[in-house]
């Protein structure tokens, strides 16, 4: 007997396939969009991207990336009005290793930024690349 022959089976069929979709969607809608230090390096160069360090101050301050604007990721929903010109430009977040930049990227994306992003493995990741830190506030 053929599996798809049977009307049953392709009920289970379906159901299986549209469950699975869903939830490999909703992994992807939280994960969020991510660069890489070198995608992120050329957006820079471009100069189309704005880097947004979501780390506290003190921490921004001991090192971060050239030209990067900082707002800590628990006042970013309040001061990001500060951000209204980059609403259709990319816009990409850093903290430390990229966990709390993720979280600051999927914020913006609900206020309307179309090109949110989070730098994947955060100044961690930047610095392994050997890419150049600041040590003073910009």
């Amino acid at each position: 007997m053929n599996f798809f022959a049977d009307i049953n089976n392709l009920v289970l069929l379906a159901i299986v396939l549209l469950s699975g979709g869903a939830l490999v969607a909703h992994t992807l809608q939280r994960a969020g969009a991510k660069v890489t230090p070198l995608q992120a390096t050329q957006l820079l160069n471009q100069g189309k991207a704005l880097i947004l360090d979501v780390r506290s101050e003190e921490e921004f301050a001991a090192g971060h990336v050239k030209d990067a604007k900082n707002i800590p990721l628990k006042v970013l929903k309040e001061r990001s009005g500060e951000l209204e010109k980059f609403k259709t430009r990319p816009v990409i977040t850093v903290c430390a290793r990229g966990l709390q930049s993720n979280k600051a990227a999927s914020l913006l994306k609900k206020q309307g930024f179309e090109q949110a992003s989070s730098l994947l493995g955060g100044l961690e990741a930047w610095q392994a690349q050997g890419l150049p830190v600041s040590k003073k506030k910009e």
